[in-house]
This record gives C-alpha cells, structure tokens and sequence, in this order.
C-alpha cells in the first residue's frame, strides 16, 4: 500500500495450514460457485500464482484506488524466471518458522483444481 512493487516467486510452494482434505474441499467450493460456461461469476482461479494473487485481493481494500493500485503493483510467478535469478530476494523471517503442524502446499491445491501448469 506504500507504493512499492512486490514480487513473489515460487507461489506454488506457499503453504496453506489445516487438515488437506478440507483444504482442498474449500477451494473446490470456491471454483465450483462460478461456472465459467454459463458466463456467471464469481470466477475463481486455479493456478498457483492466481490462487495467492486473489487471496492476496481480499486482504487490501479492493475498491478503494489505493486499494487498486496497490493490487496492480502485486506480481507473483511460478516457479523464479530469467529476470529474476540474479536478484537477491529478501525472505520474511516470521513466515520461513519450521511448520510441524498439517499442512498442504498451494501447487498441491492447484493440482487438486485441474490447473495444467508444471
């Protein structure tokens, strides 16, 4: 919301904690609720990288300006491309903690969808 760019590699290594099963029911409530073939929404994605980009939008105020931009300036990749091998990436230290509880992963939850990347 500060106007800095944010970039996120590897999102389809982000986890998700809770019992996988009802993960994978949740987010497969969410795509079913909007049926892309009857041009109805909410439509829902099921790539990584778009699954954490609109859980991301739910967290900012969305219809504000600010809101907007600050969503626009959000880029999330799967995998590290080219451009980015070389930069030095800052990790957040709160989120790299050792998880021991049940825990599933975003490409994991993708797979589930029937995403058709990597």
């Amino acid at each position: 919301m500060d106007g800095e760019d944010v970039v996120v590699v590897n999102a389809e290594g982000i986890m998700i904690t809770g019992e996988e099963s009802s993960i994978f029911e949740d987010y497969k409530r969410r795509v079913d609720r909007g049926d892309a073939t009857k041009r109805k929404g909410p439509f829902y994605p099921r790539r990584a990288d778009l699954l954490f980009k609109r859980s991301v939008r739910g967290m900012i105020p969305w219809t504000t300006t600010s809101g907007r931009n600050a969503y626009r300036r959000l880029h999330v990749f799967i995998g590290t491309p080219k451009q980015f091998e070389k930069v030095e990436k800052e990790e957040i230290k709160p989120a790299m903690r050792k998880v021991s509880n049940k825990h599933t992963t975003l490409g994991s939850v993708s797979k589930h969808l029937g995403s058709n990347t990597r």
